[in-house]
């Protein structure tokens, strides 16, 4: 199956091509012809599918013929964060190179003046989120009475953030006769009554078990303790092969502790987070896209829609009290067939049972991560002050061969060993520092 069978028109399939896609994923391969038939979607499939393009491409194609009309937008697409938005508006772009379609991007944190210019001038797809699209209505600068398409995008994440009554009263301002793609990570029956809200015998495409993890992913678990999370996290960062990382903390206060603490052992990481401004927050995602910052820590903005080319690694250093949450966070990674390492810092009772919520839903265990401890393990003590000293350590005694013992510890479960006569700083050197640390 190649995109040209999917009977999508010839200027689209060259910019298809420019871009470097070749098979269309399963997904786009359901929902294409669906959508080009004008028939209502209810979507479903696991992060990382390619699913923004299984609607924009057969909307750039609908949308081809046609003029759109001053602050009357022909098609709309609502999604829950501004960062996704901006991506779904980054896909639109560029597919549609060979079009001459145009939109509007309305996020919180910009300009409401470039934003109504834009609108003033009539555009063809207009992307947005709930809550800045309702304060354009509010002030009379846009009207939806000529869109034809709606999108719903990531429908469970607009459930989670309290959006659907904003949605809801969007959608009563939309003519009756229209195209609703309704689309969610997952289906369950709570969702099936709020799709039945939006769409019209809809053609139901899954193409992946609810809550189901990517196969490319590798899963591991490591365990430790609540005051060494952030030696247990540089030892992994440290030992394996990163060329990119994203490190996911439950609370935004957390975000700014880890960030400082790696940053004090010479790693260079950026942050986040919903505090953080647009123009941040941008600047932020730019630069670890572009590979200028190798680690992203950030809170759950980032676990959904936010496609990073080739990340090869997740950290949840903290286990995500929702379940589903996992799914989206460890999808980060292991996108688009190639492979990615997901690892989980438990270090409280309360992570073991978020955790036994995560095995269940997945439904399968996940593994704990093999450190190869065989001797005894050093800790840094990583304070809030910065130092780095030695808090438990095994020396050989060379007069006698036998080891003396301050406060020594034996093989510890989750903790990772350093290098022979290593004084707890080695691992700031060339020798033991991944290639991408020292650039």
């Amino acid at each position: 199956m190649t995109f040209r069978d999917l009977g999508l028109t010839d200027p689209l399939l060259d910019a298809i091509e420019a871009i470097g896609y070749t098979t269309p994923t399963p997904i786009q391969e359901k929902s294409i012809p669906v959508v080009l038939m004008g028939r209502d979607v209810l979507g479903s499939a696991q992060t990382g599918t390619g699913k923004t393009a299984s609607f924009t491409l057969p909307m750039i194609d609908i949308l081809s013929s046609g003029r759109a009309k001053a602050r009357l937008p022909r098609s709309l697409i609502l999604t829950p964060t501004r960062e996704l938005a901006a991506q779904v508006a980054e896909s639109f772009d560029a597919f549609s190179k060979n079009h001459n379609l145009s939109k509007a991007l309305l996020i919180g944190g910009t300009s409401f003046g470039d934003q109504d210019a834009a609108l003033a001038k009539g555009v063809d797809v207009l992307i947005a989120t709930p809550g800045r699209l309702l304060d354009h209505i509010e002030r009379g600068k846009v009207m939806l009475t000529d869109v034809k398409i709606l999108v719903i995008d990531e429908a469970d994440r607009m459930l989670d953030m309290g959006f659907i009554p904003d949605v809801e009263k969007i959608t009563s301002l939309l003519p009756k006769i229209r195209q609703t793609l309704f689309y969610s990570a997952t289906i369950d029956e709570t969702m099936h009554k709020i799709a039945a809200k939006f769409v019209i015998n809809p053609k139901v495409i899954e193409v992946a078990p609810p809550a189901s993890t990517a196969s490319t992913v590798e899963q591991f678990v490591a365990h430790t303790k609540v005051k060494e999370k952030r030696q247990m996290l540089r030892d992994l960062i440290r030992s394996e092969e990163i060329s990119n990382a994203v490190i996911f903390c439950n609370r935004k206060r957390d975000i700014s502790t880890v960030k400082a603490s790696l940053e004090r052992h010479g790693f260079n990481v950026l942050a986040l987070h919903g505090d953080m401004t647009q123009s941040a927050r941008n600047e932020a995602l730019s630069k670890f896209k572009k590979g200028d910052v190798p680690i992203l820590v950030a809170s759950d903005v980032a676990a959904r829609g936010i496609d990073i080319a080739g990340l090869s690694h997740v950290f949840n250093f903290d286990v995500p009290m929702n379940a589903e949450d996992y799914v989206h966070r460890i999808g980060r990674t292991g996108r688009a067939g190639r492979s990615g390492r997901a690892f989980t810092l438990v270090a409280s009772k309360d992570d073991v049972n978020y955790l036994e919520a995560i095995e269940k839903l997945i439904g399968k265990k996940v593994p704990v991560f093999d450190t190869g401890a065989s001797a005894e393990i050093m800790v840094i003590d990583d304070s809030d002050e910065g130092s780095s000293k030695t808090k438990k350590q095994a020396k050989a005694d060379k007069s006698t061969g036998q080891k003396r013992k301050s406060k020594q510890r034996g093989n510890v479960e989750g903790e990772l060993p350093m290098p022979p006569d290593c004084s707890g700083d080695c691992f700031k050197t060339t020798e033991h520092t991944p290639a991408f640390l020292l650039n």
